[in-house]
């Protein structure tokens, strides 16, 4: 089972795979925000004089060092310009029973739906997940904004595929109320996904920014694609989709433009001997 990585042009990359050939598309394009995004990679080093600028346990003093900073630049003038030809070969690209999940925030939200609904069609509109988390900073002049909105499409609604023995489950809120035997067994997840963000001293963590936790990547898998399946993902940021195949033994291609998003996966599949690499 060879998988492929692709850094260049995804467009370019998009228009040389076969038409109705991919089972599962899964893309986190950059969100237009308009900013430079970034993550620092740090460590804490204990110190023997008790300086530092952290206090651990017991008092003890720690010194940060910054190991590394990843960033790129999310911003478009025409965003719907960019993104939308990526989406016509998506939707070409894809099987009868294959479907697109496309994770944006809420800044372009809005405008990618009705892009999707005139690309896809509005009968094949499944969902919108609301994939919500509580972490990091808060506004104090509105709502903290704390969800992305992932748009759950079919290439022909009915035709597609869903799992729905294969999805993870997650506990009942109220577990005496439904017996021990459901309890036991948990129940599948609504459309409104809680699942916190890969932490800074999560083991999942690469440093690569807008890092997707791998329980969001597998929960689309399992639901959507079975094993042996083909899976794109041409915005692929730390390869976290790819990561996922693996675990669940699905075949995929990857893509992205992004130096620093190449160098990250390539040491996260270091000892991966099952991966073209590819320049466009």
């Amino acid at each position: 089972m060879t998988n492929k990585i692709y850094f260049g042009d995804n467009l370019k990359l998009l228009g040389s795979i076969p038409e109705a050939s991919v089972d599962l598309i899964y893309i986190d394009p950059p969100f237009n925000t308009g900013r430079v995004q970034a993550r620092k990679r740090l460590r804490t080093v204990r110190t023997e004089d008790g300086q530092g600028d952290r206090i651990g346990f017991g008092g003890k003093a720690y010194q940060t060092e910054i190991l590394g900073v990843g960033d790129y630049r999310d911003s478009f003038h025409d965003f719907e310009a960019f993104i939308r030809p990526r989406l016509e070969q998506a939707h070409r690209v894809l099987k009868e029973d294959g479907s697109l999940y496309f994770h944006i925030d809420y800044r372009e939200a809005h405008y990618c739906k009705v892009m999707l609904d005139e690309i896809f069609g509005r009968e094949n509109f499944l969902n919108e997940i609301i994939w919500a988390y509580d972490f990091g900073g808060r506004a104090k002049d509105r709502w903290p904004a704390k969800h992305d909105n992932i748009f759950y499409y079919a290439k022909t609604a009915g035709q597609h595929k869903f799992n729905i023995e294969d999805i993870d489950r997650i506990p009942y809120m109220a577990p005496g109320l439904v017996g021990p035997e459901k309890a036991a067994k948990g129940k599948l997840p609504t459309d409104t996904w809680w699942h916190t963000i890969v932490g800074t001293n999560s083991k999942e963590k690469t440093g690569y920014p807008t890092q997707k936790p791998i329980g969001i990547l597998e929960r689309i898998l399992r639901a959507s694609s079975d094993e042996g399946d083909l899976v794109l993902d041409f915005f692929a940021g730390s390869g976290t989709t790819g990561q996922a195949c693996l675990n669940l033994n699905r075949r995929f291609i990857l893509c992205d433009s992004n130096p620093q998003a190449i160098e990250t996966m390539k040491t996260r599949f270091s000892n991966n001997n099952q991966i073209e690499w590819i320049d466009l």
